[in-house]
């Protein structure tokens, strides 16, 4: 019965400590370190020990298997990956949880300005109105940069959304 309390209790105290909060808290805006890029719109961010999921603001890049998204992807980690940034955000996070913000380099550049400018991503208009984006993706599709030299390229909403129709019922 003593050795049977003693592993409880024991048991007990290693769950707890597991459990504890011991990360400082998250405040908004923060800065990390890039140490991940998914794709060209999501990436990881260490904070205070902690990995955050930073999905960005403004843009929609192109997804995994459409052309562009390897250009994407390696444009932003030239850009940023294994730097100290600014992750410029209110808390608002998406229905997957990540973070919603823009990511500031040191220098100030803003990696996701940086993306439409040089024709990586589309200005998310569904989700915001910011005229600089606006222009931006005008420039960069006037100028025919990046994915503007593909007189087909669709945008990653419609191709969600066409890939979405084509898949199997279950």
């Amino acid at each position: 019965m003593k050795t049977f309390l003693k592993a409880n209790i024991l048991s007990l105290c290693l769950f707890a400590s597991c459990h504890e909060k011991t990360a400082t808290p998250l405040t908004f805006p923060f800065e990390g370190k890039v140490v991940a890029i998914n794709d060209g719109d999501t990436y990881k961010v260490l904070c205070n020990g902690n990995l955050q999921t930073i999905r960005l603001a403004h843009i929609d890049c192109p997804e995994r298997k459409q052309p562009f998204a390897a250009q994407a992807k390696q444009f932003a980690a030239d850009l940023c990956f294994g730097k100290n940034v600014l992750v410029k955000t209110d808390g608002k996070r998406d229905r997957y949880k990540r973070i919603i913000g823009e990511i500031i380099l040191p220098d100030g550049t803003n990696v996701n300005k940086e993306l439409v400018r040089n024709g990586f991503a589309w200005h998310y208009k569904k989700y915001s109105t910011d005229t600089v984006y606006a222009n931006l993706e005008a420039a960069a599709h006037r100028l025919q940069v990046g994915l503007w030299a593909d007189k087909e390229s669709i945008a990653p909403w419609e191709w969600r959304f066409k890939r979405s129709r084509h898949l199997p019922r279950q």
